[in-house]
């Protein structure tokens, strides 16, 4: 089976990217046909299966200048994507490209296969609160998605909402979950980087680490993270939130944090982002917008608990007082108590720290790559044997 994936995100720093690197890599080991198209300017990885056509026209994503919305030169596009034969197409963004490569599955005559990575309408609706916007972007959903043979969501938390866009339930499969458990798992502290970093030494720090913005719930962290540092701070024990993201609201948190217990480090990657991981205490994420969360499940696998909100995909991840704390997504109240009860309590984090690793180090990529390959193979074959269905 070959399998051509169509994405308008590549080379931008987030999870969509990561993922479909990931799946890129799987495939490779596999022995497996799947080739990734996309269009942008950006660097993408040097790989022979990752093809970039030079997009006819790009610009920034509006509030977001390091993300691209690129227009692709349709025609090399379909000639590319005809000469790779596809049994299906896969799309991972509703973008331009996600918008061509789901014309080209229904001109061919094969499946098509999506997974929901982005709640858009939710972003819509959280940074905009605007009902006719919200209406416009919720109409666009159910146009783009119907056809699809298979929606795969990244949790259950969105099978609900997938389906409330006009899919029959056998049509949306919550796809397994997976990380690099190979990379993503405990190692020592690195106490010399953190310092280097501005970290002081002694604190337990508490770590976000994810895009910058608005819809990530991070103005609620702000809001309450000056009065859980004094609380800690008089208790005898100093603590610093460790931010690690870039994006819009960037410079917002920094002018409203002091730099005496908050550290902004921007983008990190690679070696440097897996020392983070391990030599921080906490994993704060308080997004309520994520399909899934794959920084909270990094996080476990490297043995730090995770506090989530009880809204969308993360708080799949984390089971409640085993591996982490679930927490009311909107309470201001309840993450101000838990975080600071966590930081006080260095027995009951070395217990969650432990947990959190044993739960997540059979959480594989390779399984989650596995399943993803077979819900194509499904989609190919519901489509040669229509009455199995």
């Amino acid at each position: 089976m070959r399998v051509a994936l169509f994405t308008d995100t590549l080379g931008d720093v987030n999870g969509v990217s990561r993922f479909i690197r990931n799946m890129d890599t799987q495939a490779h080991l596999a022995g497996k046909s799947l080739h990734v198209l996309t269009s942008t300017r950006l660097t993408i990885p040097d790989r022979p299966t990752l093809i970039n056509i030079p997009p006819r026209y790009a610009q920034p994503m509006p509030g977001y200048p390091n993300l691209e919305l690129a227009w692709p030169d349709g025609v090399l596009l379909g000639r590319w994507c005809r000469w790779l034969r596809p049994d299906a197409i896969h799309i991972s963004t509703p973008g331009p490209v996600g918008v061509l490569g789901r014309r080209l599955a229904r001109q061919l005559g094969i499946p098509l296969v999506a997974t929901y990575h982005t709640d858009f309408p939710a972003y819509v609706n959280m940074l905009l609160d605007d009902r006719v916007l919200d209406w416009i972007c919720t109409r666009v959903m159910k146009w783009f998605y119907r056809p699809f043979d298979l929606v795969l969501t990244r949790s259950g938390a969105y099978r609900a909402p997938v389906m409330a866009l006009g899919l029959p339930e056998d049509r949306v499969v919550t796809l397994r979950p997976g990380i690099d458990t190979a990379t993503f798992s405990p190692g020592p502290r690195d106490d010399a980087l953190m310092s280097r970093l501005g970290c002081p030494s002694g604190s337990v720090r508490v770590l976000y680490a994810g895009r910058v913005s608005v819809e990530k719930n991070l103005p609620m962290l702000a809001a309450i993270w000056p009065g859980i540092a004094e609380r800690a701070r008089s208790a005898g024990v100093p603590a610093t939130l460790v931010v690690v993201g870039d994006g819009p609201y960037l410079a917002d948190l920094r002018a409203r944090l002091s730099t005496e217990n908050t550290v902004t480090l921007g983008f990190r990657h690679g070696a440097e982002l897996l020392a983070i991981y391990r030599s921080c205490d906490l994993f704060a994420f308080p997004s309520m917008t994520d399909t899934l969360g794959q920084s909270v499940m990094e996080a476990q696998a490297c043995a730090l608990p995770a506090l989530v909100g009880d809204v969308g995909g993360p708080s799949e991840v984390v089971e409640h007082d085993q591996t982490g704390l679930v927490l009311p997504a909107s309470s201001a109240r309840a993450w101000s108590n838990a975080l600071l009860s966590l930081i006080l309590d260095s027995a009951r984090r070395q217990r969650l720290s432990t947990a959190a690793a044993q739960r997540m180090a059979p959480r594989t990529i390779r399984a989650s790559f596995e399943h993803w390959w077979s819900l194509h193979e499904l989609a190919v074959a519901r489509r040669q044997h229509p009455t199995g269905n």
